[in-house]
């Protein structure tokens, strides 16, 4: 058993063996489980009152408080301050909605989404990439390594390009990556590499890299990132009042966000620093709904930590037989393997959660709607507030209930689909949603006649 601070175990609750946090591991040596980062909090100097990280607003000069990652260092004790690195991670919003709030269909006031589009790199996964360089840079990690859809390549290419403390290469499947991230990881100036295949691919193929060449990996198995992506939910309870809303609703990748809320809500209660926990709802695209059909078609479940992994390897194998690949327009959740499944699972548990699936244009619509408001997403966002629509519709969600959803990205991650979708291309031109230009003669008289059309 580990003596120290902070420490790294499986995530199966039946195993209690312990490794340092000096060591780079990505399962667990005994059991292949995923491994959590866990603490001795009798040892951590938590404050009683999660209101009392507000005295870091008033010392912002300081990089470790103006980050929205850092200034909450004691929820995520792994590292000594002077190794931590960041970049300004974290500034980011939480924006009421009524605009939203009424094509889902709940009360005006509300509807919150959670713009993580300000990142650095334009995503929520800085949050996670200043963890994981954290602790490459514990690790003295020459070079790092990450599969990716687009976001976890522009984010581990940023962290090197600005601290230079480490080289960076990325795997991306071919032709599976929207062009404004690409153009990120390029910029950046990490090493790319295009496999012949999809998300799945390229991640199968960069852990056995990883592995064999003793490269630091940064994808989601990393269970540092996931500890940077906790923070996500400290800045929703800040932007509340440190209140505690109804619903989180987040889209469903490879589950690395949901894992890490769950995390969050799970160490928070523990610590009694909230009283109540929300439920959670993650959100599939229906062409790429490997956790929706597992949980909600197929009953699989946490079980006390001892979920059916028999039942999830049959599930694999039938889709492999019939060689089933991801396919949505939503490319940052165009997974078919989540890895983070199992610690999802646990999420869902602990805060009684649902899984939902919803179709393209259903996810388009609703990226359109946060456009909107005022707020530009990247499509895989848009399975959030479709996927709230959805379980409002449903019964699921009452009108009443404060509702949170996760805009993972930016808007200018995948213009092109945006663009499309507004001009009416790939089968969106029924959509009461688009925005689409108006042609007009270069003539005053014609431009004139429009204006008055639209006054």
């Amino acid at each position: 058993m580990s003596t120290e601070l902070a420490f790294q175990s499986s995530i199966n609750p039946a195993h209690t063996t312990t490794y340092g946090v000096n060591e780079v591991l990505t399962a667990c040596p005994q059991t292949g489980d995923l491994l959590d980062i866990q603490y001795d909090w009798d040892r951590v100097p938590v404050p009683g009152s999660l209101k009392e990280f507000e005295s870091r607003w008033s010392t912002r000069r300081n990089p470790l408080d103006f980050s929205g990652v850092w200034r909450f260092r004691e929820l995520l004790p792994f590292a000594p301050e002077d190794k931590i690195v960041t970049i300004g991670e974290g500034q980011t919003q939480l924006q009421q909605s009524e605009h939203v709030a009424k094509f889902v269909g709940v009360d005006d006031k509300n509807l919150f989404l959670q713009y993580e589009g300000l990142n650095p790199s334009g995503s929520f996964k800085d949050n996670g990439m200043t963890a994981a360089s954290t602790h490459a840079r514990i690790v003295g990690a020459k070079m790092a390594a990450c599969a990716s859809t687009g976001n976890t390549s522009a984010s581990l290419a940023i962290y090197s390009g600005v601290t230079k403390l480490f080289k960076t290469i990325v795997f991306v499947g071919s032709g599976k990556i929207a062009y404004g991230k690409l153009s990120q990881a390029l910029d950046y100036g990490a090493v790319t590499l295009q496999i012949q295949g999809d998300f799945d691919d390229a991640l199968k193929q960069v852990r056995e890299v990883c592995r064999a060449a003793n490269i630091y990996l940064c994808n989601s198995v990393n269970p540092f990132r996931l500890e940077g992506q906790k923070s996500i939910m400290y800045r929703v309870l800040e932007g509340l009042n440190w209140e505690v809303p109804d619903w989180i609703v987040v889209p469903g990748g490879n589950l690395g966000n949901s894992s890490a809320f769950g995390k969050a809500f799970i160490e928070l209660k523990e610590l009694g620093l909230i009283d109540r926990v929300p439920r959670l709802a993650v959100i599939n695209a229906r062409g790429a709904n490997t956790l929706y059909q597992l949980v909600e078609e197929k009953g699989l479940s946490w079980n006390g930590g001892q979920p059916d992994e028999a039942l999830v390897n049959e599930f694999y194998q039938a889709m492999d037989a019939d060689n089933r690949r991801a396919s949505t327009l939503a490319s940052a959740i165009e997974i078919n393997r989540p890895v983070n499944l199992m610690k999802c699972l646990r999420a869902l548990d602990f805060c009684d959660g649902v899984v939902r699936e919803v179709d393209d244009p259903e996810i388009l619509d609703g990226k359109a709607q946060v456009g909107a408001g005022g707020l530009g997403c990247e499509p895989a966002s848009g399975a959030s507030v479709a996927g709230a629509r959805l379980l409002r519709e449903q019964g699921v969600i009452a009108p009443s209930d404060r509702v949170v959803c996760i805009l993972t990205g930016h808007q200018l991650k995948d213009s092109t689909a945006t663009v499309e979708y507004h001009m009416g291309k790939n089968g969106q031109s029924g959509s009461s949603c688009a925005n689409s230009p108006i042609q007009v003669e270069n003539d005053y008289e014609k431009i004139m006649e429009v204006i008055r059309q639209i006054s």
